[in-house]
């Protein structure tokens, strides 16, 4: 009786190890993925006097790797320049002719109209457009657009505390953030984080007036989480 206990005990667990060694074998490989981001803008997302990695789209693209598989495949195209308003994105996005299947799309635009002093009546027609045309970037779905709001530069050595530099960007901001708001679109506000930019000059770019990289990294940490949602990771 012993004997025969023995052998169903000892034929059990050659069935449990071969269970385990087919269970093993049969489990699938991660399916690839494809995600495409497509980052518009201007120097803020050109990353101007700071390396090609260290600008936020960038440094955005490696947080998010994390919660990758190796199987997938992550795609990045920067369409930004330094100096660009409104018009000039708008001119290079129909130039260029992304495609209409992105995953993520940011939008970071206006400094350059408010510096260069252009009527703030262009910013409430153009930034609708572009937003517009974000969104059809990104398949027709608004949900896989994240608007940034504009640095302040007041608080650079090149900016030295203007006032007026500063009601500006907020003027800016606020029809901005009011109008995804009201449309049901992403806005992360990161403004706040540049006017630490006089107390903390290691937030400023060498060149006296951009985000440095470690400002775009404090940039990533507050688009991160949305970007996460809005790709389902």
């Amino acid at each position: 009786m012993k004997f025969f206990f023995k052998i169903l005990v000892v034929f059990g667990l050659a069935l449990g190890v071969q269970s385990c060694s087919e269970d093993k074998e049969t489990t699938p490989p991660p399916t690839p993925r494809l995600f495409k981001y497509l980052a518009l803008g201007d120097s803020y997302t050109y990353g101007q006097s700071v390396c090609e990695t260290c600008r936020f789209p960038e440094q955005l693209k490696d947080s998010l790797g994390q919660y990758l598989t190796t199987a997938d495949n992550f795609e990045i195209k920067i369409i930004a320049q330094t100096g660009w308003t409104t018009t000039n994105l708008k001119t290079a996005i129909a130039a260029q002719n992304p495609t209409n299947d992105y995953n993520l799309v940011t939008l970071l635009i206006g400094v350059n109209n408010q510096y260069q002093g252009k009527p703030f009546s262009l910013y409430e027609q153009e930034f609708p457009e572009l937003v517009d045309i974000a969104i059809a970037k990104a398949g027709g779905n608004k949900n896989r657009v994240i608007i940034v709001s504009i640095p302040d530069y007041a608080y650079t050595p090149f900016g030295q505390g203007a006032v007026a530099i500063s009601e500006g960007v907020y003027q800016y901001n606020a029809f901005a953030q009011a109008y995804c708001e009201a449309n049901g679109i992403s806005f992360v506000y990161i403004t706040d984080i540049t006017r630490m930019g006089l107390l903390q000059p290691e937030l400023v770019a060498t060149d006296g007036l951009h985000p440095s990289t470690l400002a775009y990294a404090q940039f990533v940490e507050r688009i991160l989480p949305v970007a996460k949602m809005t790709l389902g990771l």
